[in-house]
C-alpha cells in the first residue's frame, strides 16, 4: 500500500510548513510547561511577519479544537487529556488500516477488527492506545466523520431466490461487499457490472446497505470496463444535455470590436507542434527576428476564459471535472468538444483568440523583455512531433533559404509536402534556444525524468494488438521548454516585484523537496546495483539523482530505478501558498499553458487578466479550496489513466500465454516477486508457492527471496524468464510462472 510519510520541518518563502506537528513537538517537550507565541516562534526560528501571523492563527485553531489549551491569556500547553485524533484512514487490501494525522509523526496501525466501518480515505476519529514497549502505536476508529466516497463499481451477485444480492467491489481496498435488497436492484441482472451507492450501514450489520444506481454491462466488455474505471474514480464519461446546449449557444464569432481590445499578432509566423492524434491544440509558438538581431517568441495559449464565463453551467461543469482524462483508447475532455476541439483549439489556417506570453530573447536565451496579455493569432502550420523532429534532424541552420520536403511516412497528411524556409529556420532556432534553456535549468538543479511511455496499437474494436514505447525527443523538449518558460514567467510576474514577494493571490504549481526517509530507502535499494546518491544538500541531492537517472538509462534496471526515484518525490499540487517547485528548480511556477484540459490554468488566466487590469488581490480562501479540489481531481484522473493501461496490458497478455518472456524483478514481498517484461513493460507476480525448485523465504534486508536448501537468491533487479500463468481482467492482475534454469 502507499504509506504517507511526513517530511522534516521546512520553511520556504513566506510559508511555514509542518506547523501543527512542530507546535506539538515543542509543547510535548515538557507537558507541564506553557509557552506564549513568541517563545514558540523563537524555537521554530520564525522571524518574518507572515510566519508569525500563521502561527497565531494555528494556535487559535488548535485551541478551538481542544488539541492544546490556553492556560493563561496568550500562554499555551499541550492538552494531556486528549485521547482522540482526527485524520484520514488508509486501508490495505487485507482490511487492516493506517491512520494518518498531523498529530503524529508516524502512521498509526489500525487492525481490521478495530476499523469500525471506516473505509479507505474516510475522515475518521481515532482513539490512540498508550504505547507499549517496543511496539508501534495502535488505535481504533471510534467514529466515521466523513465518507471519502459512497459510490462503488463491482459485479452484482443475486441469491438463488432472487430476493437480494451483493455487489462485489472491484476496488481491492473496499474490504466489504454491499448488500442490495430486492427492491433496490433496479433491473440489474446477476453477473452485471454495476455502480452501487451506499445508503446506510445499520449498527448490527456486517455489510453496508445500498442500491444499484447504474447498470454498466457485462464484465469483460471493453466499453463496460472503461466506464467502470471512470466511475471507480468518480470521473464522468459524458456531458449532461444542458452543458452541451450552453456550449452550442456560445457566441463564437471573432468581432472587430473584440480584436480591437487585443494585440493583433496574426501576421507573425505561428505554428503548433502536438501529438499526431491530438485534436485539442491549446498552445502555439510564433517566431520573429527583430531588427536588433534578437528574437520575439510568442507562446500563445487558447483563451478559454473568454468563452468560459464564471457562474455558468459550463464553468461549473469544467470546475467539477477540473481536468481532461486520457485513457488508453479515449479522451474524456474537461470541456465539451465544441470548445475543446473547435472554437478554442488553435487549428491551422484559422483566426483564434489567445492569451499570450511574448518574450524578446537573445542568442544566449536570455530574456530581454516580456509582455503578457490577450491576443488574436493565426496558425500557419500544424506539425506532429515526428514532423518537427524530422526538421531538427535533417536540416541545418546555415541553409537559411532552403525549404524541407516532409517525407510521406512521417507526414500527418500521408504524402510529401514542402515546409517553407521561414518555418524551417524558426524550428531550428527555437530548438537551439530550448536546449540552452534546458541546460540552464539542469545546472540550477532541475531533475530530468525522461520516462518511456507505454502505448498500444489498437484494432477497430479497441483491442490491443501491439505495444510500443514513446520517448521524448528534441521536438518534445522544444515545446516543453517554452511552456515551462511561460508558466514560470507568468508566476514571477504576479508573485514577484523588485525581487520581493507580492503576496498577491495566485494559483501556484508547487513541488516540495523529497522526503528524507524515502531518499534513504532509495539508497538502500540501489546499493545492490552499485549506484549512490548524495543527500548532503538540496543541490547535491538533485545532482546525484540526475546522475543516477543518466547512469541507468538504457539498462535493464532503468524502468524500475526510475519508478523508485519518482516514488521518492513529493507530489506536485496546486495551491495559493507558494513554496517553489523542487523538481524544476523554480522558485515561482504556475500552470498557464493548458486551459483546454486543466481548470487551474483557467483560474490562472482569470487572475492574470484581473491583475493586468489593475485589480486588487482577492481573498485566497476560495482559490485555495479550488486548488485543493483540482489537485484531488488530477490525482483521480492519473489513477484512472494508470488503471486503463494496466487493463490493456492484461488484455494484451491474454493472447500471449504460450510465450516465454525476458523480465526483470521489480519488487519482492513475502508472498512472491514482481516481474516486469522487458519487451512490453507488463508487470505480474510470481508467487512463492509456484516456485517448485526449493522452499523460498523472504529476506527484507536483501530485497530477495532465498531458497532454504540451495541458498539460491531471486533479488530485486535480477533478470528472469517468465510465462503467463493467469490473467485477471477484472482485477487487472497478471500471474506468471518462473522459467527456472
Amino acid at each position: 500500500m502507499s504509506r504517507k510519510k511526513k517530511g522534516i520541518y521546512k520553511k520556504k518563502g513566506n510559508i511555514v510548513k509542518d506547523l501543527t506537528k512542530n507546535i506539538f513537538k515543542i509543547l510535548k517537550e515538557d507537558s507541564q510547561k506553557f509557552y506564549n507565541y513568541k517563545q514558540i516562534a523563537a524555537k521554530l526560528k520564525i522571524h518574518h511577519t507572515d510566519g508569525k501571523t500563521q502561527l497565531i492563527k494555528k494556535l487559535a485553531e488548535l485551541t478551538a479544537s481542544k488539541q492544546i489549551k490556553e492556560v493563561e491569556r496568550g500562554k499555551f500547553q499541550v492538552n494531556v487529556d486528549r485521547k482522540y485524533s482526527i485524520g484520514t484512514l488508509d486501508v490495505t487490501s487485507n482490511g487492516n488500516g493506517y491512520f494518518i494525522s498531523e498529530d503524529y509523526e508516524d502512521d498509526i496501525f489500525i487492525p481490521k477488527i478495530n476499523i469500525s466501518k471506516g473505509l479507505h480515505q474516510d475522515t475518521v476519529k481515532v482513539f490512540v492506545y498508550k504505547k507499549r514497549n517496543g511496539k508501534k502505536l495502535e488505535g481504533e476508529v471510534v467514529e466515521v466523520l466523513k465518507r471519502a466516497k459512497t459510490d462503488f463499481v463491482g459485479v452484482l451477485q443475486i441469491n438463488k431466490n432472487k430476493n437480494f444480492g451483493f455487489v462485489i467491489p472491484d476496488n481491492h481496498k473496499m474490504y466489504v461487499d454491499i448488500f442490495i435488497s430486492e427492491n433496490r436492484i433496479n433491473g440489474a441482472e446477476d453477473g452485471d457490472k454495476v455502480q452501487a451507492t451506499i445508503s446506510d450501514w445499520p449498527k448490527n450489520s456486517k455489510n453496508p446497505f445500498g442500491k444499484i444506481t447504474k447498470i454498466l454491462g457485462k464484465p469483460g466488455d471493453h466499453n463496460t470496463e472503461m466506464h467502470s474505471i471512470l466511475l471507480e474514480y468518480d470521473l464522468p464519461f459524458e456531458f449532461e444535455t444542458e452543458v452541451e446546449k450552453e456550449a452550442k449557444n456560445l457566441p463564437i464569432e471573432i468581432t472587430q470590436k473584440e480584436i480591437s481590445k487585443r494585440r493583433d499578432m496574426r501576421q507573425d509566423l505561428t505554428f503548433t507542434i502536438d501529438p499526431r492524434d491530438a485534436k485539442d491544440f491549446d498552445d502555439a509558438l510564433s517566431f520573429t527576428i527583430l531588427k536588433n538581431g534578437n528574437y520575439e517568441i510568442g507562446i500563445h495559449i487558447a483563451d478559454v476564459s473568454h468563452y468560459l464565463q464564471s457562474k455558468t453551467i459550463l464553468d461549473d461543469e469544467a470546475y467539477k471535472r477540473a481536468t481532461s482524462v486520457y485513457l488508453v483508447d479515449r479522451v474524456v475532455p474537461m470541456l465539451p468538444e465544441m470548445l475543446s476541439n473547435g472554437v478554442c483549439s488553435l487549428r491551422p489556417n484559422e483566426e483564434k483568440l489567445t492569451f499570450s506570453a511574448v518574450f524578446e530573447i537573445n542568442e544566449k536565451a536570455q530574456i530581454i523583455n516580456k509582455w503578457f496579455g490577450r491576443t488574436v493569432t493565426y496558425s500557419d502550420q500544424r506539425f506532429a512531433y515526428e514532423e518537427a523532429q524530422s526538421i531538427i534532424e535533417n536540416c541545418k541552420s546555415s541553409d537559411i533559404n532552403l525549404s524541407y520536403t516532409m517525407p510521406s511516412d512521417i507526414s500527418i497528411i500521408d504524402k510529401e509536402y514542402e515546409v517553407t524556409p521561414a518555418i524551417v529556420q524558426a524550428t531550428l532556432k527555437l530548438d537551439e534556444l530550448a536546449k540552452i534553456l534546458r541546460k540552464k535549468r539542469m545546472k540550477e538543479g532541475a531533475i530530468s525524468f525522461d520516462r518511456v511511455e507505454v502505448k498500444f496499437n489498437l484494432d477497430e474494436q479497441a483491442n490491443p494488438i501491439g505495444v510500443f514505447f514513446k520517448k521524448s525527443k528534441d521536438a518534445n523538449k522544444l515545446i516543453e521548454e517554452f511552456m515551462l518558460l511561460a508558466n514560470r514567467k507568468v508566476a514571477e510576474f504576479i508573485g514577484l516585484s523588485k525581487g520581493k514577494a507580492t503576496n498577491k493571490t495566485f494559483i501556484y504549481r508547487v513541488h516540495d523537496e523529497p522526503d528524507v526517509e524515502k531518499l534513504a530507502s532509495l539508497q538502500n535499494m540501489i546499493d545492490k546495483f552499485g549506484y549512490k546518491i548524495n543527500t548532503d544538500t538540496k543541490e547535491t541531492t538533485s545532482q546525484s539523482l540526475n546522475k543516477l537517472l543518466k547512469d541507468v538509462a538504457g539498462k535493464a534496471e532503468s524502468n524500475m530505478i526510475e519508478t523508485l526515484t519518482i516514488r521518492t518525490m513529493s507530489k506536485a499540487v496546486y495551491t495559493t501558498q507558494n513554496i517553489g517547485h523542487y523538481g524544476l528548480a523554480f522558485d515561482y511556477y504556475s500552470h498557464f499553458t493548458s486551459p483546454i484540459r486543466r481548470y487551474p490554468d483557467v483560474m490562472t488566466h482569470r487572475l492574470l487578466q484581473h491583475y493586468l487590469e489593475g485589480g486588487e488581490t482577492p481573498k485566497s480562501e476560495l482559490f485555495e479550496e479550488k486548488s485543493k479540489h483540482s489537485s484531488k481531481r488530477e490525482e483521480l484522473a492519473s489513477k484512472a489513466e494508470r488503471s486503463s493501461i494496466k487493463y490493456m496490458q492484461v488484455k494484451y497478455m491474454q493472447n500471449h500465454k504460450d510465450e516465454v518472456f525476458e523480465g526483470v524483478i521489480t519488487g519482492v514481498t513475502e508472498w512472491g516477486i514482481y516481474v516486469e517484461i522487458k519487451s512490453n513493460k507488463c508487470e505480474g507476480m510470481v508467487r512463492i508457492r509456484d516456485i517448485k525448485s526449493d522452499y523460498y523465504v523472504f529476506d527484507e534486508k536483501q530485497y530477495a527471496i532465498i531458497g532454504q536448501n540451495t541458498k539460491h537468491l531471486y533479488q530485486l533487479g535480477d533478470d528472469v524468464r517468465v510465462k503467463v500463468k493467469h490473467t485477471d481482467l477484472e482485477r487487472k492482475h497478471l500471474d506468471f510462472y518462473l522459467i527456472e534454469e
